[in-house]
């Protein structure tokens, strides 16, 4: 008898266009020989597969008179509510097992600056920043001399670079204030700029084994890695296994498992570096990852050459739904 799994997709954020086009590629990566998925929109309190309203009070749907209780979810929802905790709770409450991080990794990983502020102890280097809260009075003469021009403003809460401006110009400085804000209400991230190479590392973990997947090298056609040289074709090269040297390639295995381990992290993350003068930057841990067609673990996966992706996703679900049952046991 086929399982049910709840395919989650949509969400509150610039990304749910994103997450739509990853959860129509996991239609192809989920095996339907083993499941029957459901591909669930959620969008505020909107919670509807194919205009069948979700009864969240207990995680179910009625279709053609039938039950369907789900038997694991799959989040494809990247930024609100699907990366920042807030649905790992939910599914938390109704005991029902899901292949992402768990609600404190999520939340974590999903503000910035808490998410250094977390990792700092383990001797991790990080562009120098500052939060600047809603409504905070901002000392740009004392940010610039601590940060220097140019520098990026980013949204503290969100992905996909939606919101991130890079600046030249101290005058440039509020308009990027006000475009990250628009993403992020309450918290805005400055953060130095540093000329490098951009590297990012996909991590899965299986059978209690942490794999570190080969290392992408992103080299984006604009000024920075921004929504254009990730979602339109011919805006990046991304090229695996990155042009870097075996030493820099162990230290970012050795500290993306690290930072893994540290953070409890479950299923697949992407943990992305800027590249100076051959030491680390970190920049910020993906807990839901894109997956469509143009993605990067996607192609990660494949030069791995291991496993399939459909294999992967097959066996992170046996995972989460044996792990509940032992902690609901």
């Amino acid at each position: 008898m086929k399982q049910n799994i709840a395919l989650l997709l949509g969400g509150d954020s610039a990304e749910a266009e994103i997450s739509e086009k990853s959860a129509e590629q996991m239609m192809n990566w989920l095996d339907d020989t083993l499941y029957s998925v459901y591909p669930i929109t959620i969008t505020g309190k909107s919670w509807t597969h194919a205009g069948i309203e979700v009864d969240k009070n207990d995680f179910s749907l009625t279709v053609d008179g039938r039950r369907i209780r789900f038997d694991c979810a799959v989040p494809m929802i990247h930024g609100a509510p699907g990366e920042d905790g807030l649905l790992q709770a939910y599914l938390e409450l109704m005991r029902i097992p899901y292949i992402t991080c768990g609600v404190l990794a999520s939340a974590l990983t999903f503000n910035k600056h808490a998410c250094k502020t977390y990792l700092n102890t383990l001797g991790i280097l990080f562009p120098k920043g500052k939060l600047i809260r809603k409504g905070e009075k901002v000392n740009t003469q004392e940010m610039f001399a601590l940060l220097g021009l140019p520098c990026f403003i980013k949204p503290n809460n969100g992905g996909s670079s939606f919101g991130i401006t890079k600046i030249k110009t101290q005058d440039e400085l509020f308009p990027a204030l006000e475009a990250a804000f628009a993403q992020d209400a309450q918290e805005v991230l400055v953060e130095e700029y540093i000329k490098g190479t951009e590297i990012t590392c996909g991590l899965v973990k299986l059978n209690e084994k942490i794999i570190v997947l080969p290392i992408t090298e992103i080299v984006p056609k604009n000024e920075f890695f921004d929504v254009a040289s990730k979602y339109e074709d011919g805006m990046a090269e991304e090229i695996t296994p990155a042009r870097i040297t075996d030493s820099l390639r162990a230290d970012c295995e050795t500290i993306s498992t690290a930072i893994y381990k540290y953070l409890n992290c479950k299923g697949i993350v992407r943990i992305d570096y800027i590249v100076r003068d051959g030491f680390l930057y970190f920049l910020e841990v993906n807990t839901v990852p894109g997956m469509s067609a143009a993605s990067i673990i996607p192609k990660q996966i494949n030069a791995f050459g291991k496993m399939s992706i459909k294999e992967v996703y097959t066996n992170l679900i046996r995972e989460a739904m044996g792990a509940f049952q032992i902690v609901a046991s």
